[in-house]
């Protein structure tokens, strides 16, 4: 059986393989990826790059840093730590891009960092965004991030691979936002939780870059680890013309002291012509877990939301719903390109923004803002009232200027409408294009930029089942305990975000304690949660735990707060990544879940159950009155991990 797109890519940053192995989905492996993305957290992970005794980069070339969260943020706390990690970069010969210069998703494909064939991290769950470009890309967490800063590597677990099959073509007005809101609202069951996606069919080429860009980015949401489209003509146009404007314009983020007679060592025309004489693809007989179909054609826009992504309603039926909105966001890395901002100015040209309602813009980047306002579009923007935010991430992650405040209700072009994230838990946010978004600005309400049709969307969906091996015991190395008990704590809610564990406010502020990580864990989900739980505790969650986006506190904070581990019916493939990282165990319990829902129901978001349990390692076995439940196996890798107290430890005994 030959290998898919993902097990081709994987197979050339592998490190540690033996002579002729071939990786596979499933695969615990070490990785040497081609570059690693950190924006503002690179203060949290300098910090754990020092903890570990690390003194200087394993590759100086590999590190990319770009500040584009807090931008909005000029507290002399905040300018300082910015001005450490530029500091930082310039000691370490770093790649270094500051605030203002763009969000740093955009950044990495803007100057050749995410490259077809490659495989390329950060430490940002939207990663995937690089998928559009024909690149591997996935996230990882800031203790891999500083493994990789130290070593040049990091682990991972292949995930299975799903074929998403693409055809027919967009009608006019319809966007790749719309694709993948679709894609989110058909297949809401987690179809694709925790897969890699691969897009093919004859419908890709008709999708420009920036179309594909949005569908890879907004995978995440989907619940998927990476979404990658094939390497065509359109890619290597593209990367042709991103060649041309970094070869007039000059390098940028090469340190002073590299080597090189100023050609991008990134990005030009020899590579190129290399990656054209050789296009990376999958073998025709590889192995696909699931395979999706949809025919663009049947795509309308549709509306996502509130509060959640996988909730989806066609513009034109939520339009009679008359939902009047207060804010409108035209933000983010997902959809603040040059073509979303001309498609949201082709909306407002000649009209002004509803009284009542602030319009919030902000390009990806600076390149895309000094373009949008060569073209026009960016004055034509806020000559109808847009309010001006600077190149980088603000009110998505729920910082500066603009937030959703107690009541109101807010349209926009961002990739998360979780409660909380964009502002006050008591508002409600929608996702939708950038034109539908620009067309409720004006009209005050959740409004189309034109009357579409109603159509059902035409989509298909095919299971693709291995045989699964004998269960055998699970060897335990020395140290590991056989077995551990406490009392379970269920909290029922499926796809649990992260910023219902943690919230987003804090994450940044790099000097927060364990012991305040303690006291603000499950701020937005429960408040009443710290008050219930005790030290000891066993936390049950529902289906995809720890969704969302890839701070580690979300992980870090249940620990501190004194939880032995958490069981859930699935989790994010982010946050396990996570707690394993910091020593902390998850196990998947699907069976055990389904029971506690049957009997303690959804009336309160936090169950003392009063069932204390017995888990058994080596048997893969949870007992709780009287009924053994299936765990999900901790083989060697975890346990290593989890006796060295986490990946930094293991590291730091390593270098």
């Amino acid at each position: 059986m030959g290998q898919n797109f993902v097990e081709r890519i994987v197979q050339q940053y592998a490190v540690g393989l033996e002579e002729g192995q071939q990786v596979r989905s499933g695969d615990y492996i070490f990785i040497r990826p081609a570059h690693v993305m950190t924006h503002d957290n690179t203060g949290a992970v300098m910090g754990k790059f020092k903890a570990i005794g690390a003194k200087k980069m394993a590759n100086p070339r590999q590190p990319v840093f770009a500040l584009d969260h807090n931008i909005q943020d000029t507290s002399e706390k905040n300018l300082e730590k910015y001005r450490s990690i530029e500091t930082f970069a310039k000691e370490m010969g770093v790649d270094f891009y500051p605030a203002g210069r763009g969000i740093g998703h955009q950044i990495m494909c803007e100057e050749g960092y995410a490259l077809p064939g490659t495989m390329v991290v950060a430490s940002d769950s939207h990663s995937n965004m690089y998928g559009g470009l024909g690149c591997l890309g996935t996230p990882v967490v800031r203790t891999d991030a500083a493994g990789i800063w130290a070593t040049g590597q990091t682990w991972w677990n292949i995930p299975p691979v799903a074929k998403v099959e693409l055809y027919g073509k967009l009608r006019p007005g319809v966007t790749g936002k719309d694709v993948i809101i679709t894609l989110c609202g058909l297949f809401n069951k987690d179809e694709v939780l925790n897969h890699a996606i691969e897009f093919t069919g004859d419908g890709v080429p008709s999708l420009n870059i920036d179309q594909r860009l949005t569908i890879a980015n907004m995978t995440t949401e989907w619940g998927a680890l990476a979404g990658i489209f094939p390497v065509d003509d359109v890619t290597i146009d593209w990367l042709r013309n991103r060649a041309k404007i970094i070869a007039e314009r000059g390098l940028q983020g090469i340190p002073s002291d590299a080597d090189g007679n100023g050609e991008n060592p990134r990005l030009n025309e020899k590579l190129i012509k290399k990656l054209e004489e050789d296009i990376p693809e999958a073998d025709p007989d590889a192995f696909y877990a699931k395979e999706l179909v949809l025919d663009l054609s049947t795509v309308r826009p549709h509306v996502s939301g509130p509060d959640h992504v996988k909730v989806m309603t066609g513009v034109t039926g939520i339009e009679k719903q008359n939902i009047r909105i207060h804010k409108a966001y035209l933000v983010s890395c997902v959809n603040s390109r040059v073509e979303d901002l001309a498609e949201a100015a082709a909306v407002v040209r000649g009209k002004k923004v509803a009284p009542g309602v602030e319009f919030y813009v902000a390009a990806a980047s600076s390149e895309v803002e000094e373009e949008s306002k060569r073209r026009g579009d960016w004055q034509t923007l806020i000559k109808a009232g847009a309010i001006p935010l600077p190149s980088g991430c603000g009110p998505c992650i729920g910082m500066g200027k603009g937030l959703l405040q107690p009541g109101e209700v807010g349209i926009s072009a961002t990739n998360r409408n979780f409660k909380g994230r964009m502002g006050s838990r008591e508002a409600k946010a929608y996702l939708a294009s950038p034109a539908v978004v620009a067309a409720s600005a004006i009209a005050g309400k959740i409004a189309a930029q034109k009357k579409y049709d109603s159509v059902k969307p035409v989509k298909s969906i095919t299971v693709n089942e291995k045989a699964t091996a004998e269960k055998q015991k699970v060897k335990l190395l020395k140290g590991m305990p056989a077995v551990i008990e406490g009392e379970l704590i269920f909290c029922w809610q499926d796809n649990l975000n992260t910023d219902g564990i943690f919230p987003g406010k804090y994450t940044y502020i790099d000097d927060f304690t364990p012991e305040q990580q303690a006291e603000v864990v499950m701020e937005n989900y429960d408040p009443n949660f710290t008050k219930i739980v005790r030290k000891g505790d066993i936390l049950v969650g529902g289906v995809n735990f720890g969704t969302g986006s890839s701070r580690e506190q979300a992980a870090t904070a249940l620990k501190y707060r004194g939880i032995q581990l958490v069981a859930a019916a699935s989790f994010s493939e982010t946050y396990k990544r996570n707690a394993l990282n910091n020593g902390f165990l998850t196990l998947e319990a699907p069976e055990l879940v389904a029971d506690l829902k049957k009997r303690f129901g959804a009336k309160e978001l936090t169950v003392r159950t009063g069932v204390t349990v017995r888990i058994d390692f080596e048997s893969a076995v949870l007992r709780a009155d009287d009924i053994n439940y299936p765990i999900s196996p901790v083989g060697p890798t975890a346990q290593e991990l989890i006796l060295a107290g986490g990946l930094e430890q293991w590291i730091k005994k390593r270098i």
